[in-house]
C-alpha cells in the first residue's frame, strides 16, 4: 500500500469518525495528504465538534503525514467552496475527492418529518453535489489551461439505496440519487481525466450499531469493519484506477462487487384499452427478476413481492 497514492492531495468529508476516518487513514498512509472535513454533529445532524477530526489530523500526523483539519458544513454550497479550495491552497492542488458525510434519522415515510427528509437530503445528497461542483469546476479550469490530469471522485451510495431497505425512504432517496449521480458524472467529466465511483457499504459505524443492534456489533466488528471500505476506495484513488469509472462497487467486509443498477427487463407492447393489461402484465411480472434484496440478491420477501399478481 505505501506509495500507492504518494503525493497525491485528498479531501474526505465525514472523516472524523467510521468509514471516513479509514479512508483518511488509509490515504495518509499510503502516501496522500489529506484535507480532513468533519462538521462533527451527532448521528441525527445536530451540533458540531472539531475535535473527532482534529484527532485523526493528529493521528495521521504523528505517524508522518501531511493532513489538516476542515469543519465546514457539506450541505451549505459556499463552505463546500471553501473546503475544496482549502486542499488546493494548502497542498497546492487536487487529486482526490471522497463524499462520505451523512447522517441518519429513520422513520417509517407515514412517520417522517418535513425536517427528517430535508436534513438527510441535505447531508447525503446536497453535501455530494456542492464539493463535486467545486471540484469539477476547478479540475475542468486546469484542463482547459493544458493540465493533465488524473483525478478522482468517490461518492458514497448504501445497499438501502441501491436495494432498499424499510424505515428509511429519506437515506434510501438521497443515496439512490447518489449512484445515479455518480454514473452521470462519470459521463461528464471523462474528456478532463476525472473518474467519478460510489460505493455501497456494509459497515460498522455509530450509524449502523442502532440498526444491527447492540448484542450483535462485536460479532461483526471485524467483518463489517470500516478498514475493508476504505481499501478499495484507496485502490480507486490510486493512478492504477484510471481506467475505471462509473461504477457502484457494492463492499460488505473482504467481498467486493459490482452493483449493475437498472436495466430494461422484458418488454412488450401495450394494448390502447387498459382493461386488457392485466395478462400482459401478469406475463412481464413472470418474466421479470425480483428486486434485490439488502445483499444485492434476488429472493422474496417484505417489499419484494412474487412475480404474479
Amino acid at each position: 500500500m505505501a506509495g500507492l497514492c504518494e503525493g497525491r492531495v485528498a479531501v474526505v468529508t465525514g472523516a472524523g469518525r467510521g468509514i471516513g476516518r479509514e479512508h483518511a487513514l488509509m490515504l495518509a498512509a499510503a502516501g496522500a495528504k489529506v484535507v480532513v472535513n468533519d462538521l462533527g454533529g451527532d448521528a441525527a445532524g445536530g451540533g458540531t465538534d472539531i475535535t473527532p477530526a482534529q484527532q485523526v489530523v493528529d493521528e495521521i500526523t504523528a505517524a508522518g503525514g501531511e493532513a489538516v483539519v476542515n469543519g465546514d458544513d457539506v450541505s451549505d454550497f459556499h463552505q463546500a467552496k471553501d473546503m475544496i479550495h482549502q486542499a488546493i491552497e494548502v497542498f497546492g492542488g487536487l487529486d482526490i475527492l471522497i463524499n462520505n458525510a451523512g447522517i441518519l434519522r429513520d422513520r417509517m415515510v407515514f412517520s417522517m418529518s418535513e425536517s427528517d427528509w430535508d436534513a438527510v437530503i441535505a447531508v447525503h445528497l446536497k453535501g455530494t453535489f456542492a464539493p463535486t461542483h467545486h471540484a469539477a469546476n476547478w479540475w475542468r479550469q486546469q484542463a482547459k489551461s493544458g493540465v493533465a490530469l488524473d483525478a478522482r471522485v468517490i461518492n458514497t451510495s448504501s445497499p438501502s439505496g441501491i436495494y432498499g431497505n424499510v424505515g428509511q425512504t429519506n437515506y434510501g432517496a438521497a443515496k439512490a440519487g447518489i449512484a445515479a449521480f455518480s454514473v452521470i458524472c462519470a459521463m461528464e467529466l471523462a474528456r478532463y481525466g476525472v473518474t467519478v465511483n460510489c460505493l455501497a457499504p456494509n459497515a460498522l459505524t455509530r450509524l449502523t450499531i442502532p440498526i444491527v443492534g447492540e448484542e450483535n456489533a462485536p460479532k461483526l466488528a471485524e467483518s463489517w469493519s470500516p478498514r475493508w471500505i476504505a481499501t478499495i476506495a484507496t485502490w480507486l484513488a490510486s493512478p492504477e484506477a484510471s481506467g475505471v469509472t462509473g461504477r457502484v462497487f457494492h463492499v460488505s467486509g473482504n467481498q467486493l462487487g459490482i452493483a449493475e443498477g437498472w436495466r430494461l427487463g422484458p418488454i412488450t407492447t401495450q394494448p390502447d384499452d387498459p382493461a386488457q393489461l392485466g395478462d400482459i402484465v401478469r406475463s412481464l411480472m413472470a418474466d421479470a427478476r425480483l428486486n434485490a434484496d439488502m445483499g444485492g440478491l434476488e429472493t422474496e420477501g417484505p417489499g419484494r413481492p412474487a412475480k404474479t399478481i
